[in-house]
């Protein structure tokens, strides 16, 4: 009963959760009260008020006494948060929440990689070429390029030794997969890409840690140089 329940609480926390990344809830809006939440789930009152607390710990919602249960604004939600960053996967993200994305990676890419040309351990490195030699693969139709391309980057965080990068595996995953439903492409990456990503390992391997920073830090900047192209044009 205990295992059934706890489900029941975590099946109800993605089907809201989805919703508010869907749009189905827009910031201040009021969301069914807990009594109709029940009615409409078919499930306990005990189990709906965990999951209303388990939404309001990722930063989602506000439940209050007297002012019912709202959306809050995007600032306020948890993105770091595993469940939140699927959500937006299967939500509706548009060039807004990708640019978001970018701007953060060319924050946290570049340095990454300066760490791993300090500090990778041979294990590490031998990650990093083998996502490499996937993406190779994938132009030959023999791998999946998008994996191989987000292996890639998730395999230069690990090699940084760097606990607080390492954990932001999830999130640089979201980031390429939204990047991937934005540029609509069967392969993740060029030719030319792909050389760029090679001289980001070179130079990690013969730890020249500002080069390998600044290679990343390129091509970071030519990737969010075209969604501010997209989105100064949708202004106009």
């Amino acid at each position: 009963m205990q295992s059934s329940h706890r489900n029941l609480t975590q099946q109800l926390v993605h089907e809201l959760g989805t919703n508010i990344l869907a749009g189905k809830y827009s910031a201040d809006d009021a969301m069914p009260s807990e009594a109709d939440i029940c009615d409409q789930y078919g499930i306990s009152r005990t189990a709906t008020r965990e999951a209303i607390k388990m939404l309001t710990a990722k930063g989602l919602i506000s439940s209050r006494p007297r002012q019912g249960i709202k959306v809050l604004a995007l600032k306020h939600w948890n993105l770091f948060d595993s469940d939140v960053l699927s959500w937006i996967l299967t939500g509706k993200p548009d060039l807004k929440m990708l640019r978001y994305f970018l701007q953060l990676r060319l924050a946290i890419e570049p340095e990454a990689a300066y760490l791993a040309a300090q500090y990778a351990s041979p294990e590490a490195l031998k990650e990093i070429e083998s996502a490499l030699a996937r993406m190779q693969q994938a132009t030959n139709g023999y791998d999946d390029s998008h994996e191989a391309d987000i292996e890639f980057h998730k395999s230069i965080l690990r090699a940084s030794n760097n606990p607080f990068y390492q954990q932001l595996q999830v999130f640089i995953e979201t980031a390429l997969k939204v990047n991937i439903r934005f540029t609509n492409r069967m392969k993740a990456v060029t030719e030319d890409e792909y050389q760029a990503h090679v001289t980001i390992f070179e130079h990690i391997k013969n730890h020249r840690a500002q080069a390998a920073s600044d290679a990343a830090l390129i091509t970071q900047k030519a990737t969010l140089a075209i969604v501010d192209d997209k989105l100064n044009k949708l202004k106009k």
